[in-house]
């Protein structure tokens, strides 16, 4: 899809695996009249399957010789649906690494939030087999309880996936006539805060970045425009103040050169702290030089303030080393 390769990281799966282990070690013990000497202890089947799949089987008997007790306690669940949540929506554009090689690592967008629901049915045939069950299983939801989660192997990340309990019920089979075993059946629902994994891809080990900011130009922070040089007079200084002074325009001089890309006779001139804005045929005059030139045209390109270059510290630390950051800036007008 959208041109990927084909990848599954069997996030569902886990999940649902994730879910069904939290059940798979439930025991009933049989007491003795008194409640006093244990006589039978069992371990309660766990299967996969909706709930009314399970009152079939355990309630059909076409040979007339099997009984429910034979076959409950039992525990069955099943994932009833899936639904996307918002309020654990994280950016976009952030992303995991991991490393591959000593020259590439492995990158993954963060992972969709999606909610699934989960419905447990206990079936039994009477009333402290089911109380026995339920007691080791509610303790731990209050109302939640986290599953850790090896999501993406690769990654070499595991999550903590809260289950939360949201309901439990129960119902009661008296169904047949007198001589029927009744069959008792607790539900409970539970919700699954889990994630949806994207794929998993290579990349080269990034060893410099750069970042620029820049000053837009046609705000009234700052402006580049250009003059003539040959028909000016003088030289501004650096920092004073310019005018345009039949529009009551000022602003202060950030740079001045006498060559714009090589441009014959065209000065470069940079008027930061500006009022307003400048145009083309203003005269700009100097407070503190007197210099005075008329602006011939305004460059709409982004004026670069300020070059961040960052780099590990040391070069040559490998993607699972530890290492720090070395950081150069650059101010900009770089009139050196």
């Amino acid at each position: 899809m959208l041109n990927n390769e084909h990848f599954y990281n069997r996030t569902i799966r886990k999940i649902v695996v994730a879910f069904g282990t939290m059940f798979n070690d439930l025991h009933v013990v049989r007491y003795n009249k008194d409640g006093t000497v244990p006589y039978e202890k069992f371990k309660v089947p766990l299967n996969y399957g909706a709930k009314e799949k399970y009152i079939i089987r355990i309630t059909s008997d076409p040979t007339l010789t099997k009984s429910i007790a034979t076959t409950v306690p039992r525990i069955s669940f099943d994932m009833t649906g899936m639904s996307y949540d918002t309020a654990r929506k994280l950016p976009s554009t952030l992303r995991n690494f991991a490393k591959e090689t000593s020259t590439t690592i492995k990158t993954q967008y963060v992972p969709v939030p999606y909610d699934f629901s989960f419905s447990l049915s206990i079936y039994v045939r009477n009333t402290e087999d089911g109380t026995q069950i339920l007691e080791q299983i509610l303790p731990f939801f209050t109302p939640d309880f986290n599953v850790t989660i090896n999501f993406i192997p690769s990654m070499g990340k595991k999550y903590d996936m809260p289950i939360i309990l949201n309901s439990v019920n129960s119902t009661i089979d008296y169904e047949g006539d007198l001589m029927s075993t009744r069959l008792i059946i607790w539900d409970l629902e539970f919700t699954a805060k889990g994630y949806i994994w994207p794929p998993v891809l290579s990349a080269n080990v990034i060893r410099q970045a750069n970042t620029s900011l820049y000053l837009e130009t046609r705000t009234k922070d700052a402006q580049k425009v250009y003059v003539n040089y040959a028909n000016g007079v003088g030289y501004f200084a650096s920092n004073e103040t310019v005018r345009v002074s039949n529009k009551n325009i000022h602003g202060e001089v950030l740079y001045f050169s006498n060559n714009a890309a090589g441009v014959a006779n065209t000065a470069t001139l940079v008027v930061g702290y500006l009022n307003d804005y400048l145009s083309a045929n203003d005269v700009l005059v100097g407070d503190k030089s007197n210099a005075t030139y008329t602006i011939t045209s305004i460059d709409t390109n982004p004026l670069k303030s300020v070059l961040i270059v960052t780099t590990p510290n040391p070069i040559s630390a490998l993607p699972d080393d530890e290492f720090g950051f070395s950081e150069t800036i650059t101010d900009f007008p770089n009139i050196t």
